[in-house]
């Protein structure tokens, strides 16, 4: 069988190792990218692509606010398809408590230089007058955006390969390390790098990194052009996507440029079927019309999972696997991989080319997690 030999392989065509191969081969280096199944499939074709910065950590800010800058410069030249829209985030305050939260969110956004407006329940209604009567506010974050995750992967994939890289989809990996890729075909692909992208199924193929699927549930309507404006997101959300072990729904929208609306979201950790479960969907649904009640009757076109690579630090996993000096890690960013994906392949690509990153990555490497796997 055939044996290729490349100075690097990214295994994984999703939206972050699509972003990892494009840097990789935008700095010179003989890259390929390998995949059981088409670009921007998995947790890429299934998530809801919201660019958006989070601050449940400081770790967390620098990643999400670093890659939406990276998307920024990119954005103009993003092919239509992409459909990045800058829409802004409204973090939709439910009562004082959360005001309070808004409160506190604004001051930690305003000293690291990202652009807010706290809203008052009036100036919420004006935006977005088809949320329930009675909220207590909001806070607009005008520089989050929307996009099409599959076509905005499909877009990095086709970048690198004008850079030079190649692409090798519909074969499995079987298994990585020590410098080879051994691949269902039978063939091998030999490399001095590896890395791993391969989302929730990344210890299948890495044994010993502290990855777990946690499923998610979305679901698309018809056409309603104009009901919505923004990305929507309780903040109450922050509660539940805090919660480890419990599932959980929370009020969560994004207005599509066809005029459909995206409704999610759920999480679940522990299962591993891809089915809709119809309890947790009508969950989510429910709380959905909680905050918007004019979605009850809306035509829902179709509902689907997926399912996000979940650490226990809520961080990802980028640089190099301890275990293995051919190994490198990009995963572990749960419901963030659309957003960081950027981010995320500087700061790998930086590590491999020796270059000085422009944020920290300490918080970032794998071997914070795998004190225990060194000598395995």
């Amino acid at each position: 069988m055939s044996k290729e030999t490349y100075e690097a392989v990214v295994v994984g065509a999703g939206i972050v190792g699509a972003a990892c191969a494009d840097e990789l081969a935008r700095r010179g280096v003989q890259v390929a990218v390998v995949d059981r199944d088409i670009v921007g499939s998995g947790a890429t074709a299934a998530g809801m692509g919201h660019i958006v910065v989070m601050d449940d950590s400081a770790e967390q800010f620098a990643l999400t606010r670093y890659s939406q800058q990276l998307w920024q410069k990119l954005r103009p030249g993003l092919p239509d398809g992409v459909e990045y829209e800058q829409c802004g985030t409204i973090w939709v305050a439910a009562d004082e408590e959360e005001m309070g939260e808004v409160t506190r969110k604004r001051e930690y956004y305003a000293k690291q230089g990202v652009p807010t407006e706290v809203l008052d329940s009036q100036r919420l209604k004006h935006l977005e007058p088809n949320l329930r009567d009675g909220m207590a506010g909001g806070l607009l974050v005008p520089e989050d955006g929307v996009l099409y995750p599959p076509c905005a992967a499909l877009f990095l994939i086709e970048r690198a390969l004008e850079r030079g890289a190649k692409l090798r989809l519909g074969a499995s990996v079987l298994q990585i390390g020590q410098g080879r890729v051994q691949l269902s075909d039978g063939s091998e692909i030999s490399a001095q790098i590896i890395v791993n992208a391969a989302g929730a199924c990344a210890p299948e193929l890495t044994p010993g990194i502290e990855v777990k699927k946690r499923k998610g549930h979305l679901v698309i309507t018809d056409r309603y052009p104009g009901f919505l404006r923004h990305q929507l997101v309780e903040l109450g959300y922050l509660k539940s996507a805090h919660s480890v072990s419990s599932d959980s729904v929370a009020f969560n929208v994004q207005p599509r440029r066809t005029g459909q609306i995206l409704i999610g979201s759920s999480r679940q950790y522990g299962a591993e079927d891809k089915d809709v479960n119809n309890a947790i969907l009508a969950r989510m649904l429910q709380r959905a019309q909680e905050y918007m009640p004019a979605l009850g009757p809306m035509s829902a076109v179709r509902s689907w999972t997926g399912f996000r690579a979940a650490t226990p630090d809520k961080l990802p996993l980028i640089g190099p696997w301890p275990a293995d000096k051919s190994l490198f890690l990009a995963t572990g960013h749960e419901g963030l991989g659309i957003t960081t994906s950027l981010g995320t392949a500087r700061i790998l690509a930086d590590q491999i080319t020796g270059e000085k990153p422009e944020i920290l990555i300490e918080p970032y490497l794998p071997s914070r997690a795998a004190k225990e796997h060194v000598h395995a």
